[in-house]
């Protein structure tokens, strides 16, 4: 259930959705399996899994639902190799070269020929809709896919205005400053061992692992002009966790403290007890750290939907 990722987005004009209404929405809405011969599907679907079969949990506003996604994978050699072979057998038996036409039309043939019969590879994507701070977080790695999953959501509620979160204070601006200068970093800041620093120029990234990020060697970097586009940072006895240059907040670790709190909690080996128990509090623990981040940051900055991430407002049944 410990996210590993976030992509925090700032919900406007947030739909008033009850539990019951918005769970209806999101079965209209819910994963159903590959048919043949299509390459993916996304919905819904049960964030217990096999424990459980509401798509939706909320516990003092704070709501999780999961995407799950299939795909099948087909890797371009093999539609390739096999296009070589038919190809070459073509124009034996017909002493002729194949039109590039043809050979197109034969490779969308052998596409939908082998697609069924590919690998289906599935991955499920958590988010938690933060009701009392009107935020959206998206646990995965990826922006793409982050965006993915808020348009099913946008989908499904036929309205979602939602940007990427925004600070007064770019991230690679403050980074640098605080690698850089002790004195200007927040007493709750606890600084890590992993840097990832950007050339002006095109000196390329160098990156750093388990390093001093104090040593005389990180701080002639910084010297040179270089700045930190990622950072690894941490609060103490919450979490610890690298802060990229856009916001993004990715290998997330838990202090153990929470994790044994979460384990000492008595869920009566009830798996859903379990999930709701540890979904609580982790979203405490991540409020807090958005709240200080943003702080860190100086402050959310203002920004509007654009018409790229918000749909006209609609009603939704009482």
């Amino acid at each position: 259930m410990w996210f590993k990722h976030l992509h925090l987005y700032r919900l406007h004009d947030a739909p008033q959705l009850d539990a019951t209404t918005l769970e209806n929405a999101l079965d209209e809405q819910a994963f159903r399996p590959l048919g043949g011969s299509e390459p993916r599907r996304l919905g819904w679907c049960a964030p217990a899994g096999r424990a459980g079969h509401h798509l939706l949990h909320e516990l003092q506003g704070q709501r999780l639902i999961t995407a799950l996604r299939q795909e099948r994978l087909l890797p371009a050699a093999v539609v390739r190799e096999e296009l070589e072979e038919r190809a070459d057998a073509i124009e034996t038996a017909e002493g002729r070269k194949l039109r590039r036409q043809e050979k197109l039309a034969l490779k969308e043939q052998i596409y939908e020929e082998l697609l069924p019969r590919a690998f289906v590879r599935s991955q499920t994507v958590d988010l938690w809709w933060d009701t009392t701070r009107s935020l959206i977080a998206v646990n995965t790695s990826s922006r793409k896919r982050a965006e993915e999953i808020l348009d099913l959501l946008r989908d499904t509620l036929g309205s979602l205005k939602v940007t990427p979160l925004a600070t007064h204070t770019l991230p690679i601006r403050a980074m640098t400053t605080w690698l850089g200068d002790p004195g200007t970093r927040p007493q709750d800041m606890v600084l890590g061992d992993q840097v990832e620093l950007k050339a002006k120029g095109d000196e390329g990234v160098l990156r750093a692992r388990q390093v001093d990020l104090d040593s005389d060697e990180i701080q002639q970097l910084l010297e040179s002009g270089r700045q930190a586009s990622k950072l690894a940072l941490g609060i103490e006895s919450r979490l610890s966790f690298v802060l990229h240059d856009d916001l993004a907040i990715k290998s997330l670790r838990f202090d153990d403290a929470l994790i044994d709190e979460a384990s000492q909690s008595d869920d009566g080996d009830d798996a859903l007890v379990r999930l709701e128990t540890d979904f609580l509090l982790m979203t405490q623990a991540l409020g807090e750290c958005i709240d200080r981040l943003v702080a860190w940051l100086d402050g959310e900055a203002s920004s509007q939907a654009t018409p790229q991430t918000a749909a006209q407002t609609v009603s939704y049944p009482a």
